[in-house]
């Protein structure tokens, strides 16, 4: 515990003295001036793909070099969750870092980025009032009374934060963590635990039906409206998947870009400081819900990666993501590769299992004040009954201090530049022409994956929507005796060579192509 705690003060030494750098974080304002100071640069090309609810722009940055859209490309998204402002910078940082400090890449490889999918619920860091907001400016009626929005947060302690009330009940299913007695935890009924308390996040009962801000006053959360196991009749998931107006731009904008070989996607999904795991009985449903096996392989290669090139190691390890998420969709329904990671975790602490108490041990170690002290409310829901409200501020747990920001960007950076240097590679190899006579001439070549990615993920290879490796030989049908004028291949595996012959009539040059704009394409001329 003691090498914990002097890491943890050395660090916090370096970046900041109490959690109120956070602040730092830039607004939404500062936020375009930066992508219109990117968008003068002659590689990137700015546009506003559309605007949500509220007014606020959604963003894309299509940044390279030459024909963009026929070269592979990355995509890069943060903002898929309002309250995650760290993957906001992350991708913002990506986008600056790649344009002032490593434009070489954009020879080979397009870059898409999307800094902010969720700009509504990203400002409410900045409000007055705070609080981890998901969802967008749209009035929706969650709890279906016929009234949007008429049982929210309420601000019970006057401190401009909303964290959490616990309500004193012997038949309540919460009590104090024997880690932490700030905590709370799900009692054990199989170890004979009683609980103590009922939780409710900070509100009143406004709408007076016995329930408590389960009608917010917010709309659809962009991280939980995609197809992939949408979640009907959830909250701030919308009546029907892709039903806003920025997941449906969204959307629009990524079917035209073919060229997209993987996605990176700063949010709380996680397969990269640990891979996902094959199940096979889920991969082999009619509606798969398992990564498939050769993809989990790739998962675990990038995995390793990772975690060579980011110091930050995860507390809790592989997350799967949540039903109705963009990670998800981006595997599942769009059939590219997809790589998440929050990009910033706290350090475990020995002997902490519950997320809460270990951030608490690492905050109190850097002399951070990231607690609201159980406070002892009037409740007029519950007049005979002792209610505090407390619990760990918005915000810290997920997004560092802005200090520390700056390196985890420089990092992260760094990993997509290397899977960037790892996308497929078609290169024609062992050209052989061979005279066969009366003006024939055979042609023999092998079509080479210089890569340790397939050009396709496992996935990608059962859709229909994923363009196949296409090979052509610029000849005439007349002049062409023998092989395939267009041949398609299903798929490349990782330095996988794959030969291929014609017979040809004739004399001069002609060409050969071979690829699909995801995978980049190949050209080989030859003289007869």
């Amino acid at each position: 515990m003691r090498k914990f705690l002097l890491t943890g003060l050395l660090l916090g030494s370096l970046i900041c003295g109490n959690a109120n750098a956070q602040s730092d974080y830039p607004t939404l304002s500062q936020v375009t001036q930066r992508l219109q100071k990117l968008g003068s640069n002659a590689s990137v090309e700015l546009k506003t793909l559309t605007k949500t609810e509220g007014g606020k722009d959604i963003h894309v940055l299509k940044i390279g070099t030459g024909a963009k859209d026929q070269k592979p490309a990355i995509a890069v998204v943060g903002g898929v969750e309002g309250f995650h402002v760290l993957s906001v910078e992350l991708a913002l940082q990506f986008a600056e870092k790649l344009v002032n400090e490593n434009s070489k890449v954009l020879e080979s490889t397009t870059f898409y980025i999307f800094p902010n999918l969720s700009p509504d619920a990203y400002e409410q860091y900045h409000a007055a009032l705070k609080y981890e907001r998901r969802g967008n400016a749209v009035a929706v009626d969650h709890d279906r009374d016929g009234t949007p929005g008429d049982n929210g947060y309420s601000d019970l302690n006057g401190d401009g934060m909303i964290t959490w009330m616990r309500v004193e009940d012997p038949m309540g299913d919460w009590t104090v963590s024997k880690e932490d007695e700030r905590v709370l935890v799900k009692a054990d009924r199989s170890k004979g635990e009683a609980g103590k308390y009922r939780i409710f996040k900070e509100s009143k009962d406004d709408d007076k039906d016995g329930k408590f801000a389960e009608d917010l006053k917010e709309g659809i959360a962009f991280n939980k409206s995609l197809t992939y196991k949408f979640p009907v009749f959830e909250p701030l998931a919308g009546d029907i998947a892709v039903s806003q107006k920025e997941s449906r731009a969204l959307l629009d904008y990524l079917f035209e870009q073919w060229n997209i070989f993987a996605f990176v996607t700063f949010s709380p999904a996680n397969n990269l400081s640990a891979p996902l795991k094959y199940n096979g009985p889920d991969a082999r449903k009619r509606v798969v819900t398992s990564i498939l096996e050769k993809d989990q392989a790739i998962n675990a290669m990038v995995s390793e990666m990772y975690n060579k090139t980011v110091t930050s190691k995860a507390f809790q390890q592989t997350n799967q993501g949540t039903d109705g998420d963009f990670f998800q969709w981006a595997y599942f329904h769009f059939a590219r590769l997809s790589f998440s990671t929050p990009g910033y975790w706290t350090p475990e602490f020995k002997g902490k299992t519950n997320a809460e108490a270990n951030y608490l041990a690492w905050s109190d170690s850097l002399g951070w004040n990231s607690f609201v002290p159980w406070t002892e409310v009037k409740h007029p829901d519950f007049p005979n009954q002792k209610v505090e409200v407390g619990g760990i501020k918005p915000f810290v747990m997920v997004n560092p201090p802005f200090e520390k920001v700056g390196e985890i960007a420089k990092q992260h950076t760094d990993f997509i530049l290397k899977l960037a240097a790892m996308q497929p590679k078609l290169e024609f190899h062992n050209l052989k022409t061979e005279a066969l006579g009366n003006g024939l001439t055979r042609i023999t070549v092998d079509l080479y994956n210089n890569s340790p990615l397939p050009t396709h993920s496992e996935m990608g290879a059962r859709s229909r929507w994923l363009r196949k490796v296409r090979i052509d030989i610029d000849t005439t049908t007349d002049k062409l005796i023998s092989g395939d004028k267009i041949k398609l291949v299903d798929s490349m595996a990782a330095y996988e060579k794959a030969t291929f012959s014609w017979i040809v009539r004739g004399t001069g040059n002609l060409t050969i192509k071979a690829g699909a704009s995801h995978t980049g394409f190949a050209t080989q001329t030859i003289k007869l």
